[in-house]
């Protein structure tokens, strides 16, 4: 659980079950609006902070030049 959501989340009054599913319906089906409608922006923002962008490939050494 993020540390931002800790101190929301231990403040919250107490519900019936019913409306503790109706709202999770409800945050869900956002959730994949969401999802469905910011995708591409997603992917590309975690695309381009994906380990592979964030290491620099090693350079093979020259034949010519012996690392020692």
């Amino acid at each position: 659980m993020s540390r931002y959501l800790e101190p929301f989340l231990d403040s919250l009054p107490p519900i019936s079950d019913e409306s503790v599913v109706e709202i999770l319906d409800f945050l869900q089906a956002f959730i994949l609006g969401f999802e469905s409608f910011y995708g591409s922006q997603i992917r590309r923002y975690y695309d381009e902070r994906s380990r592979d962008h964030l290491i620099q490939p090693e350079r093979p050494n020259p034949l010519d030049d012996p690392p020692f």
